[in-house]
C-alpha cells in the first residue's frame, strides 16, 4: 500500500493527466456532483456520489453507431467507430464499481458489443471507500463492503492523506506514473477508518433490507402477487430512476436522416416507457402496473435467474434520492418480500 498527502493531490492529478485523459467528481452549481474531466484547477468533490453514475464513460446516453446512404439498390455503410483513448475514472464508489460488473454479463457476452468492450478495456477504475454513507445507501444488501472498492486501484482517504492499492496490472501501471508523490506505507489509519464507517453502515434506516423472498426461481411466486397493483398506483412512469440507476441497460436504436446520408444511433429507453420495445403488433405491456413490475422483477428475479444469483442492483440509493413520488426499490422490497 501507499500513500500521499492530500496537499499533493493536484500534483497527483497533473501527473495522471500526462498519461491519461482523467475524469473526477466535480461540485456543480445546482450542489450535485457530476463526473468531469480534470484541468488545473479542477476541485475533487467531496459529495457521497454523483447524481449520474460513471456507468456513462462506458454506456453513453447517446452515441453514433454507424452511417449510410442509399443509392437505388445500393448501400454504402461507413463504420464511424473509433478507438477509445485511455482514460482513469478517479473516486468511484464501491457500489458502481459492481455495477461494471452486471453491465459487463450484458455487454460483453456473445454477440459481445464492440462499444462497450473497447471503452472497458481502455477505462481505469480507481475507487474511493465511503466514510459518510447516506440515509439512502443499501450497499449492504446486496453483499458490497463500502469499505473495501473493488477497481484498478482503491483508494481511502483520511482527513490528511490518500492511500493507494493496485488490484489489476492496469493498477499498478497507474501507480507507476505517481510513484515519486507517494510513500510506502502501513494499513493502520485505513484498517481503523474501516471499522468506523462498518459501524455506521449498521446503524442506516436500510442496514437490515434483505433479499429474502427474490431471487432465482421466484418467478411465479412473485409475479402475480397483488402488492403490484398497490405500489404501481402512484408511479408517474417519469423514468427518472432509470437514468440515474447504474445498472440499467435498456436502449433504444434510431436513424436520423441528415439529408446527405443517414446516422445510425442509440441512446438510453426505460422499461417504464409506454413506448419502449413497441413494434407494429402494440406493446407487451400496456399498464403502468405492468410496465412498474417489469422493471423490479428483472432486478430482483429475472437477472439473478440468469446470472448465478447475482442481482440487478447495487444499493446506491439514486432512485430513493431521485423518485419525486418516493417510491423505489427499497419499498418494493419491504412490501413483496416482507417488511424487516
Amino acid at each position: 500500500m501507499r500513500k500521499c498527502s492530500l496537499e499533493k493531490i493536484n500534483l497527483v492529478f497533473a501527473e495522471i493527466a500526462k498519461a491519461y485523459t482523467l475524469y473526477l467528481p466535480t461540485d456543480q452549481n445546482d450542489s450535485s456532483a457530476k463526473f468531469t474531466k480534470w484541468e488545473e484547477g479542477s476541485v475533487w468533490s467531496n459529495a457521497l456520489n454523483t447524481v449520474r453514475s460513471p456507468k456513462d464513460f462506458f454506456f453513453p446516453q447517446a452515441e453514433d453507431l454507424m452511417e449510410f446512404k442509399v443509392e437505388g439498390k445500393n448501400i454504402d455503410i461507413t463504420d464511424i467507430r473509433q478507438e477509445s483513448e485511455d482514460f482513469v475514472i478517479f473516486g468511484v464508489r464501491a457500489c458502481d464499481v459492481k455495477s461494471f460488473e452486471i453491465l459487463d454479463r450484458v455487454f460483453l457476452v456473445d454477440p459481445v458489443d464492440s462499444f462497450y468492450a473497447s471503452r472497458r478495456e481502455h477505462g481505469i477504475i480507481v475507487s474511493l471507500a465511503c466514510t459518510k454513507p447516506s440515509e439512502t445507501c443499501f450497499c449492504t444488501t446486496f453483499g458490497i463492503d463500502c469499505t473495501e472498492p473493488a477497481g484498478d486501484v482503491s483508494i481511502w482517504k483520511t482527513e490528511t492523506e490518500l492511500y493507494w492499492q493496485a488490484n489489476t496490472e492496469k493498477g499498478e501501471k497507474l501507480l507507476s506514473y505517481v510513484d515519486s508523490l507517494t510513500e510506502d506505507a502501513n494499513t493502520k489509519a485505513v484498517d481503523e477508518q474501516k471499522e468506523k464507517t462498518s459501524v455506521v453502515m449498521k446503524k442506516l434506516p436500510l442496514a437490515n433490507l434483505t433479499t429474502d423472498g427474490f431471487g432465482a426461481g421466484k418467478t411465479m411466486e412473485l409475479f402475480n402477487n397483488e402488492a403490484w397493483d398497490e405500489l404501481s398506483q402512484t408511479c408517474l412512469g417519469c423514468g427518472t430512476c432509470t437514468f440515474v440507476c447504474p445498472t440499467c441497460q435498456c436502449y433504444d436504436i434510431k436513424d436520423f436522416d441528415t439529408g446527405n446520408g443517414v446516422i445510425r444511433y442509440r441512446c438510453w429507453d426505460s422499461c417504464m416507457y409506454s413506448e419502449f420495445t413497441k413494434m407494429a403488433h402494440g406493446n407487451n405491456r400496456l399498464t403502468q402496473k405492468e410496465r412498474f413490475r417489469q422493471r423490479f422483477m428483472h432486478k430482483l428475479v429475472y437477472y439473478p435467474e440468469n446470472n448465478d444469483g447475482l442481482y440487478s442492483c447495487v444499493g446506491c440509493g439514486r432512485c430513493l434520492a431521485k423518485c419525486p413520488i418516493s417510491m423505489n426499490i427499497a419499498k418494493v422490497m419491504k412490501k413483496i418480500g416482507g417488511e424487516k
